[in-house]
């Protein structure tokens, strides 16, 4: 695993990379925490222009501690948007009601999505570890796994 100092320095080029600064101050805190369950964070003040990326290095789920901080950047690089559609969702569709649920989730699994494909990118043309992380993967089913279970149709 990457130690703290290296972790500064890809935080540092990435910020200038993605132009995060100077128009944001941001900083790097690392959650040596076993317990915390996401390898990755981010704490934003709009008002302020200061954000907070945390980084799990007590337990990270990921292989690649470079794209967590990309894929977190991206986060500070869409927050604009990310709020406007927010605020749609929440002036459109009453609160607790299912289709404040669908478009949440649909919202929300849509900027992962985008998230993820845009720090892949990146981190492809930019990155010094190019290896992808599959710590979520590994604890999906597979795909056999997923008929476990099920009756047969025939």
């Amino acid at each position: 695993m990457l130690i703290k100092e290296e972790l500064q320095r890809l935080f540092d080029k990435w910020c200038e990379k993605l132009r995060i600064v100077p128009f944001w101050d941001v900083k790097l805190e690392f959650i040596d925490d076993i317990n915390w369950r996401k390898t990755g964070d981010i704490k934003i003040d709009c008002d302020d222009k200061k954000a907070i990326i945390m980084l799990n290095t007590g337990n990270p789920k990921q292989e690649n501690l470079e794209e967590v901080l990309v894929h977190e950047l991206f986060h500070l690089k869409l927050y604009p948007l990310d709020q406007v559609t927010e605020s749609l969702i929440v002036s459109n569709f009453k609160e607790g009601t299912s289709e404040q649920e669908f478009a949440y989730r649909q919202f929300f699994t849509s900027l992962e999505q985008t998230v993820e494909e845009l720090t892949k990118c990146f981190l492809l043309e930019f990155g010094e570890n190019k290896e992808f992380s599959y710590g979520r993967c590994k604890k999906q089913k597979s795909y056999n796994e997923l008929f476990d279970g099920l009756k047969n149709l025939e």
